[in-house]
């Protein structure tokens, strides 16, 4: 899974062009649209035409393939529904502005990708009725959306966010409180024998590994590990960039926002040695960057 995150992560540097940017604003605008019609939808018309079915995609309406991300779900609360597509708004621009559009193009494609294959799985390999797929849609983009805050928390553990605009919470917590949750889902539908329900969030969880593995083992990684070759690294590329500095009156400068010792004399810097080469960073992306291989 490191593997696969390390090249991502180079892919999007090399395609800087590749992605969707706003994604998240055009994903909550369509997803806003459709629970609209849907509760104007009595006939539940709207539903039997976007849902997931491997059946009725072979025969043609591959749109589907697309549509069941936008799906509601049956009885949602329209207040729920409008904050929850709000904080998926959040999260979702904040980490393209972390990651660019690329990477987060690439997130949710990869959960989609993954859901899509999970759904053919259950038609065939289990014998799913056909029906079953329209009636009772079971594919949709809740845990997908949801384990983008995973991301989100691993990148800004100590973001504090208004927990219903009202009671202050680290990102850092409430990512755990979103692990108890999935944790939550996936045990009480093993213990009612639901096993189809029950790996949905498994699948969320599995995408959130493959392209924040490397991310997530950063964030656990003790520090005492790489402190010498960090300090190695930090007298070698700070001689460089002394000689090299020129007119300019600095000795670090972060290589992602571009901010210096010299404008910021309180701001801690530091040296990533997952990086090829010696590059500088300041402390606020030490650990949310794209490495240079």
């Amino acid at each position: 899974m490191r593997a696969i995150s390390r090249a991502i992560d180079k892919f999007c540097r090399k395609h800087r062009r590749f992605g969707i940017p706003r994604l998240m604003l055009y994903i909550a605008i369509i997803s806003a649209v459709v629970y609209v019609l849907h509760l104007m939808d009595r006939s539940r018309t709207l539903m039997s035409f976007i849902t997931f079915s491997p059946d009725l995609i072979l025969q043609g309406e591959v749109w589907r393939l697309i549509t069941w991300v936008f799906a509601p779900i049956e009885g949602s609360n329209i207040f729920f529904v409008a904050l929850a597509l709000y904080f998926y708004y959040f999260v979702g621009t904040t980490l393209e502005r972390e990651w660019g559009s690329g990477k987060l193009t690439i997130y949710m494609l990869f959960g989609v990708l993954l859901n899509i294959i999970y759904g053919f799985i259950l038609r065939y390999a289990l014998n799913t009725p056909p029906i079953a797929f329209v009636l009772v849609p079971i594919l949709n983009s809740t845990y997908l959306n949801m384990s983008l805050f995973f991301a989100f928390a691993v990148l800004f553990p100590d973001h504090v966010l208004r927990l219903l605009f009202v009671i202050p919470i680290k990102a850092k917590w409430l990512g755990l409180l979103n692990g108890a949750f999935f944790a939550y889902a996936i045990i009480s539908q093993l213990l009612v024998g639901n096993f189809v329900m029950a790996f949905l969030p498994l699948v969320a969880i599995l995408n959130f590994f493959l392209v924040c593995g490397d991310d997530l083992i950063s964030l656990f990684r003790p520090l005492a590990t790489h402190r010498s070759s960090r300090f190695t690294n930090y007298r070698s590329s700070a001689k460089k960039q002394k000689r090299g500095a020129g007119s300019e009156n600095f000795r670090h400068k972060c290589a992602v926002c571009g901010k210096t010792d010299s404008d910021n004399p309180d701001l801690e810097f530091r040296y990533c040695s997952r990086c090829e080469g010696y590059h500088c960073f300041c402390i606020e992306h030490i650990n949310n960057h794209v490495h240079f291989t």
